[in-house]
């Protein structure tokens, strides 16, 4: 790792007392004038009152070709044999691992757990080792006592911009002891019931055949083991499927791990995320079990509460060996060091032929207009960016880029924005690169397929025809990280090509005279800022 806090590749030592690496990333100074930068032109007036026609006409004009197409869209899709909504492939592509069931099927759990299992040892607490049924006695609690209403974990309209009590949500009847024996991977049973949901999960995945889920999978960066441990608790029950991959989250949580004496400095952090991923690169035979689980991890993400308001603290930020205050980063110091860090490392794995990974963070669902501009510059897609519908310019740059949107408007319902407010319907008619996800089926969904369930409401509610969905499913699967054989297999052989040459209807469903329109039209926009471009 360099003073500026981002792991360097040197092919030699003498190349590392040249201070030359392999691979060039940009340094920190480069991204905040680039962000300075595009900060300064989306809040320039004529350039927002361009960008809101533009974004305007792209919608109207979207609504037209479907007043004059959509006859002849319904009679393509009726002249493919076979192929419908159900058995078009659908990724859900903004999903949390530890939230991933629904609250019926966590219940129905913890109760056969209970039945059967009552002797199993789950939690060492104050100096004893505890059974499950002497968890369940101190909690006054029995099997039959249970039921949805005492699990508790829906975000009903208490949520409501409440994000404290949302994270709450997560502790199966208030209890942060039953989220630490069912939900956590790194547990006194080392995940052994958090593995066997995982499988059940598996199960109803490969039994749907069509539906698939990059599942979101903490590592907090407090200690150098955690990814060992992840590693092994993957590896060893058995936790993978042709229906998932994994992201990796990392919590912005260093305020917490400072106070509590976890890290001394944020490069701390940094070095605990990211030094084994090095190591395992280097040498796979260091990290054996971590070498299996990085071929099924296609990404990284980042994630916390958005809302929380941000104090400049520093005129000039510091570099992370030097960050040793009580306040966490802001949004767009933290991007940076994932972004950074995670080119460098994939420069490093596609030399020594290893798969590489995306940077997915959560973005836009609160906060500053600059987490948007901090993603836009650094990320591969984003999940939510419901606030784009305030900064028009940004808007249109994520358009013109096709930047991806994993959005959940059931999940944004319960926290920040209702349903009939959610711009989804908006960004799809105007052409961003949007797909459906369900972010917490734990806290927001009712069925046993809430990916199913997500598309439902959207279909009710915005009337998306037929032809739309197949689009939305096709999305998912571009966006995702699953790979080019995967989706060779599941859009066609040429599904990264722009336009209908890229559609394989027999396979997605989508009608080649949508994608044609959707290609055309970003095409001319393309042409008209080129056109302007040279005028200036």
């Amino acid at each position: 790792m360099d003073e500026k806090g981002v792991f360097q590749i040197y092919d030699n030592p003498d190349q590392d007392e040249a201070k030359e690496p392999l691979f060039s990333v940009p340094d920190i100074r480069e991204y905040f004038i680039d962000l300075d930068y595009v900060l300064k032109v989306i809040s320039d007036g004529p350039t927002k009152s361009f960008a809101f026609r533009r974004l305007k006409y792209l919608s109207s004009k979207f609504t037209m070709y479907t007043l004059l197409n959509e006859s002849q869209e319904l009679a393509e899709m009726k002249s493919v044999p076979h192929r419908d909504f159900y058995n078009v492939r659908k990724v859900d592509t903004h999903v949390h691992h530890s939230s991933s069931m629904n609250q019926k099927h966590l219940l129905r759990f913890i109760k056969h757990k209970m039945k059967r299992s009552p002797q199993d040892v789950v939690i060492f607490r104050d100096g004893a080792e505890l059974t499950l049924e002497q968890v369940f006695q101190s909690l006054k609690l029995t099997a039959y006592d249970l039921s949805i209403d005492t699990l508790d974990m829906h975000a009903h309209s208490d949520s409501f911009h409440r994000f404290d009590k949302f994270n709450l949500k997560y502790n199966p009847i208030g209890e942060s002891r039953l989220r630490e024996i069912f939900l956590k991977t790194d547990n006194y049973i080392k995940g052994r019931y958090l593995a066997e949901l995982t499988q059940e999960l598996i199960t109803d995945l490969e039994q749907s055949k069509y539906q698939n889920c990059e599942w979101r999978i903490s590592i907090y960066g407090r200690s150098r083991n955690e990814w060992d441990n992840l590693a092994k608790w993957v590896v060893n029950n058995k936790v993978y499927s042709h229906n998932v991959r994994w992201l990796i989250q990392v919590p912005r949580l260093y305020d917490v791990y400072k106070a509590n004496g976890s890290v001394n400095t944020f490069e701390d952090i940094v070095r605990n995320v990211f030094e084994p991923l090095f190591e395992v690169t280097k040498d796979p035979s260091s990290h054996r079990e971590l070498h299996v689980l990085l071929q099924r991890v296609i990404g990284f993400d980042t994630v916390d509460d958005e809302s929380k308001a941000e104090r400049r603290i520093y005129k000039k930020f510091p570099y992370p060996r030097l960050w040793n205050t009580e306040q966490s980063p802001p949004y767009s110091y933290w991007v940076y060091y994932m972004f950074a860090n995670i080119s460098s490392l994939n420069n490093w794995r596609y030399s020594r032929g290893f798969n590489t990974f995306v940077f997915r963070p959560h973005c836009g669902e609160a906060g500053d207009t600059d987490h948007l501009t901090s993603a836009f510059l650094t990320s591969h897609s984003i999940s939510h960016g419901i606030l784009l519908r305030k900064v028009p310019a940004l808007q249109y740059l994520f358009y013109l880029k096709q930047i991806g949107l994993a959005m959940s408007p059931l999940s944004n319902n319960a926290l920040f924005l209702t349903y009939e407010r959610n711009p989804l319907p908006d960004f799809f008619k105007t052409g961003l690169n949007v797909s459906l996800s369900t972010d917490d089926p734990l806290q927001f969904h009712f069925t046993k397929e809430p990916l199913l369930e997500e598309y439902s409401v959207a279909a009710h509610i915005y009337k998306f025809p037929q032809s739309s969905l197949a689009e939305l499913a096709r999305n998912s699967v571009v966006q995702s990280g699953f790979e080019m054989e995967v989706k060779r297999h599941w859009l066609g052989d040429d599904w990264y090509l722009p336009g209908a040459a890229g559609n394989d209807t027999n396979k997605t469903n989508v009608p080649n005279s949508r994608l044609a329109y959707r290609h055309q039209t970003l095409m001319e926009e393309l042409e008209l800022i080129g056109a302007i471009q040279q005028k200036a």
